[in-house]
């Protein structure tokens, strides 16, 4: 098990500039390799500011050419809003540019708000991301391939710049269609999966859930799993953390429900939303607050859901930057080695 960063790259505050939010995410993945994580990962989004990256391959690009041992992941690239000759192409050149260090992660997408400017729809996203799969473990397997889907039909065809990694990069799944869960499972690849603000039971159904599908496979069931979380020392901030938590789930659901409210262009405005959860339960949920709390909260996740990877989150919303480096520090230096020494997991790998 190892641990990783993730970052949405939110721009909360209208006056905060897109160059600044990506310098930020720079500067994360850079300090998080001296720290030692051993992934850093990138989000996909489109026209709000709920993220403002729209290539996490892009971004992954980047940064391989700023670091030199970190894992750089895509979480996620969302399937569907894709061309699947260039996605196959620039999964091969990201492999090769970052020396053998991509992690793709991949999705159906969930926000019809941005299907509706790429000209898609939501209607079919399972079957095209199924076929998706399908044609990227054919293309980056095979010296020629050819493939006849309901949705995607790709004439024989050989792939210039093939990954270094074999016989994939590793393919990291979010999502909860059955069929892709098999799929992953019989592949050797991982679920990806977050607990949102709830709490380790949702996620744990979520396991009991995968073990079953990947039991018939006859494989092991490989989860990893992302979590807002936040150590300080300092109260105020994590309670800002909290709230910042929030908003971030607020924009989710405003754009998951189509009931998103657009001002200066591509803010979407926050507003609370049925059934959201208290302050206090979102507290007693997330792994967030003082050392002792993000251990002891830490070690459930890792005691039930038996991860082989954990990316938190400490960057949402508006939280500053030094404070999310500085969070980052306290996770490297004091909580994550006392949860792989609780849980007697090897040491964190770099």
């Amino acid at each position: 098990m190892d641990f990783g960063i993730f970052n949405i790259m939110q721009q909360r505050n209208p006056a905060k500039s897109a160059k600044q939010v990506f310098d930020e995410a720079a500067e994360q993945t850079v300090e998080a390799e001296r720290m030692g994580y051993s992934r850093f990962w990138y989000a996909e989004h489109h026209f709000s500011n709920y993220s403002l990256c729209p290539s996490p391959l892009m971004m992954a690009a980047h940064m391989a050419g700023r670091t030199r041992k970190i894992r750089l992941g895509t979480a996620v690239v969302v399937a569907p809003l894709y061309t699947p000759a260039r996605l196959l192409a620039e999964i091969g050149m990201v492999d090769i540019l970052s020396g053998g260090r991509l992690d793709l992660g991949i999705g159906m997408g969930y926000q019809q708000y941005e299907f509706d400017r790429f000209g898609a729809t939501l209607e079919n996203v399972r079957e095209f991301t199924g076929e998706m799969l399908e044609l990227i473990h054919m293309g980056l397997t095979q010296q020629v391939f050819e493939y006849n889907g309901k949705h995607i039909q790709f004439p024989r065809s050989s792939i210039n710049c093939r990954p270094l990694q074999t016989p994939t990069p590793p393919i990291w799944y979010a999502g909860g269609d059955p069929s892709h869960l098999a799929w992953i499972a019989r592949h050797g690849h991982t679920l990806f999966t977050t607990g949102l603000l709830g709490g380790v039971s949702r996620m744990k159904k979520t396991r009991e859930n995968f073990e079953q599908i990947a039991a018939k496979e006859g494989k092991p069931a490989r989860m990893a799993v992302t979590r807002l979380a936040f150590v300080t020392k300092n109260k105020k901030d994590a309670d800002h953390y909290i709230d910042c938590a929030l908003y971030q789930q607020r924009l989710a659901v405003a754009l998951k429900t189509r009931r998103e409210k657009v001002a200066s262009n591509y803010i979407v405005q926050e507003q609370p939303y049925d059934e959201e959860p208290g302050i206090e339960d979102i507290r007693r949920n997330l792994p967030v607050g003082d050392v002792d709390t993000c251990i002891e909260k830490m070690v459930r996740i890792v005691r039930e859901l038996d991860p082989v990877h954990i990316a938190i989150q400490p960057q949402v919303g508006d939280m500053d930057q030094k404070k999310a480096l500085g969070s980052m520090e306290l996770w490297a230096s004091e909580v994550i080695p006392a949860v792989l020494k609780e849980t007697g997991r090897s040491a964190l790998a770099a």
